[in-house]
């Protein structure tokens, strides 16, 4: 029988919702690229229910604990003596969420002898240590495309939350004033501006889908170029680096995956060849942006906004500068974490479950790590230092 350690992030702060604001989530059978929805043999939840939380153990006890497995389930995951470290010596698979990572180092990997499994609810695997997944013969999966389409609503929401300065009107509304200048003195419209994404993959794509109406430049950067007939349909232009884009660009998205190449990109010198006063969006990894060089740039005027809902560490302590830095629009790490997107990766973790319990192939489109070596979306995305 196996041992399922999952970390997921605590319950609202009023308690566990006794009811939610919709009744329902629109049917959806397909992503974009055709891919099917997650399609395990059950579940035990109710899609548009608070899952990823403690309380909604992504819906597994009945099905684990129903076949004689054990299912350990905390929010506990930081420090010598955490939950996560007292459980994870003896677990088989771990389940964690980029938005609550639990950060499962080489040093965690090497004191957990059992473990065979590690799963990301969600996207993004990075707070995996894959050289040392490699190493351990530790199979590596998460829940592809599942909150793809959430994040990239994410996105445009806050370039235009920052362009046309929302949350400061916003906030003059809470304080009784009608401050019509103060509001609009940093107020522009998206159209016509030159906009950019650093990787055009299934989060980035979408984005500039989602930008092409509102009758903008649109312009991407990525390791894969895109079919000659989505570029044409969405005239796009590509430029073989970030180095290259951003000079043209008022508006920059990041929506690539973090690993050696990405690490720091956004630093003092690259921001520095921005446009003055442009927008930098970043939902994708903290670590791809240098946090000091962003506060910097912020502060100089470089940049006129930064926005986004990734942190390092995550959860970001209570004087982590970006919380305090001019005109940013940063929010907790929600935009993969919707309960639209949660009924699709609770229903893809149990899906992974269910084949590695069974001994059956994983969908190579959820495989990060497999048989020592990247695999699937991983041999796509990420790059190893081994």
């Amino acid at each position: 029988m196996a041992k399922v350690l999952c970390v997921l992030y605590d319950d609202p702060v009023d308690g566990y919702p006794n009811s939610y604001a919709r009744d329902d989530l629109p049917r959806i059978e397909r992503y974009p690229s055709g891919q099917t929805l997650p399609t395990p043999g059950a579940i035990d939840f109710t899609p548009g229910h608070l899952l990823g939380s403690v309380s909604g153990e992504l819906g597994l006890r009945r099905f684990l604990e129903s076949q004689g497995h054990t299912l350990v389930v905390t929010s506990d995951k930081d420090g010598a003596d955490s939950t996560f470290d007292r459980e994870l010596v003896d677990a088989d698979v771990v389940i964690s969420q980029p938005f609550w990572p639990a950060y499962l180092t080489a040093e965690r990997m090497a004191k957990a002898q059992n473990l065979k499994l590690a799963i990301t609810a969600g996207i993004g695997s990075d707070h995996v240590d894959l050289d040392a997944a490699i190493q351990h013969g530790v199979t590596v999966a998460e829940v592809t495309y599942c909150n793809s389409i959430s994040v990239a609503e994410h996105v445009v929401m806050m370039i235009l939350s920052l362009v046309r300065n929302y949350l400061p009107s916003y906030k003059w509304v809470l304080d009784g004033g009608w401050n019509i200048a103060d509001c609009v003195a940093r107020s522009y419209d998206v159209e016509g501006m030159h906009v950019g994404t650093v990787a055009a993959g299934r989060i980035g794509l979408a984005v500039l889908r989602r930008l092409a109406p509102f009758d903008v430049h649109l312009h991407y950067t990525d390791r894969h170029r895109l079919p000659e007939e989505v570029e044409r349909e969405l005239n796009l232009t590509f430029h073989p680096s970030a180095a290259d884009m951003v000079p043209v660009c008022d508006v920059v998205t990041i929506n690539a995956p973090l690993h050696p190449e990405t690490e720091g990109l956004f630093d003092d010198e690259l921001l520095g060849t921005m446009k003055r006063g442009a927008y930098l969006i970043n939902t994708a990894r903290a670590r791809i942006a240098d946090r000091d060089a962003v506060v910097r740039a912020l502060e100089s005027g470089q940049l006129a906004g930064y926005a986004g809902d990734v942190w390092f560490p995550q959860p970001a302590p209570a004087d982590h500068p970006w919380r305090s830095m001019p005109h940013h629009g940063m929010t907790p790490h929600i935009s993969g974490s919707s309960l639209s997107a949660q009924a699709r990766y609770a229903a893809g973790t149990r899906e992974i479950l269910e084949n590695w319990l069974a001994d059956t192939p994983i969908r190579d489109e959820y495989l990060i790590v497999d048989r020592g070596k990247l695999a699937g979306t991983g041999a796509h995305s990420y790059s190893v230092t081994r």
